[in-house]
């Protein structure tokens, strides 16, 4: 029987959801990957699996403190609340840092994915036949979807309650972006930006009693917008984790294999000498967000000049990023056998 976690445990399992959150935000990162190499990963694919008809008797039957334990809610309610602070906190020093450097931000998740592709496959056996073919797979799907031209914004709820369920998708399989996918799906800036400030200029509204926002129709469609992306996202969880608990249970080295591919795929997602490519209309004018911000189509990749002091600290950054893995990596490790 595992020992009950303590606080400090609480406390970065915190600190772990918000990794995990900022990763989901950042395009061609996976929080998939933090959740793998922080030593979680299983536990939390396995409780999304709780989600099923007992615990709805559970519910049903009003024994709350039984459906709690059950869905091992202290480990995923403290999970989810440190992912939900990302998005209003880690995420946005992330959005400051890219925007102001860039190519060093890039370059040390450049680093920490080549990581996680050493620390995945140490848990399997590379050179059989099988693992190398499903390895070649994964990484041909995850180096394909980064070259994909993206969709134009659509904000039907069917199709953002879609959204939702394609971009969880990075938080349970390592290696595929869920906010990659939405770039490529159209959606990114509605949903992940233009969305997410609505809630939060909501949420400060009603702080003050100011109850104004229901007259705006615009702010309304956004929080109507959200909450189908949300609905979408926890459909998707539970749903995608069910799958995946099956496929780990049987097949577990086979899914490592694959999930090393599309880790290693993503490397083109992250590349960190790019330039970004932006959306325009027929007669090549950039397009536009209702904040005035250029949309995001995909990046123009190249070569770096080597000599270069830019470059050599780009590459001391992608070596941080390795260093930062194997940290973590052994971090997990510790807290595994802990538990």
């Amino acid at each position: 029987m595992k020992p009950e976690r303590q606080l400090s445990d609480y406390i970065m399992l915190f600190i772990k959801g918000t990794a995990m959150g900022a990763a989901n935000k950042v395009p061609g990162v996976s929080g998939g990957v933090v959740a793998f190499v922080t030593g979680f990963y299983e536990e939390f694919i396995f409780t999304l699996q709780r989600f099923n008809r007992r615990a709805f008797f559970l519910l049903k039957g009003k024994r709350i403190k039984l459906f709690f334990k059950y869905i091992n809610f202290s480990f995923l309610g403290v999970l989810l609340l440190g992912t939900t602070f990302s998005y209003f906190s880690v995420s946005k020093l992330l959005d400051y840092l890219i925007k102001h450097y860039e190519i060093f931000v890039w370059s040390c998740f450049f680093g920490m994915i080549i990581g996680s592709v050493f620390y995945v496959a140490k848990d399997f056996e590379v050179k059989k036949k099988n693992n190398l073919l499903l390895i070649a797979i994964g990484f041909v799907i995850g180096l394909s979807i980064s070259f994909l031209t993206p969709a134009q914004e659509n904000d039907h709820l069917l199709f953002v309650f879609f959204c939702g369920i394609i971009s969880v998708s990075g938080m349970t399989l390592p290696g595929l972006s869920g906010s990659f996918l939405l770039i490529l799906m159209g959606n990114y800036v509605l949903l992940l930006v233009d969305a997410v400030n609505a809630l939060y200029d909501t949420g400060k509204e009603i702080l003050t009693g100011n109850y104004e926002f229901i007259n705006n129709t615009e702010r309304v469609r956004l929080l109507q917008v959200l909450a189908s992306f949300t609905a979408g996202s926890v459909f998707g969880l539970v749903s995608l984790s069910h799958l995946l608990g099956y496929l780990l249970k049987r097949f577990k080295e086979k899914i490592f294999a694959l999930i090393t591919g599309f880790i290693a795929g993503s490397l083109g997602m992250v590349w960190p000498w790019k330039a970004p490519v932006y959306q325009t209309d027929p007669n090549g004018s950039p397009l536009l967000t209702e904040n005035n911000q250029p949309i995001l189509e995909n990046y123009e990749r190249f070569l770096p000049n080597l000599w270069n002091v830019q470059t050599l600290f780009a590459f001391f950054c992608i070596i941080l990023g390795v260093v930062i893995v194997l940290i973590l990596g052994w971090y997990g490790k510790q807290q595994k056998t802990k538990l």
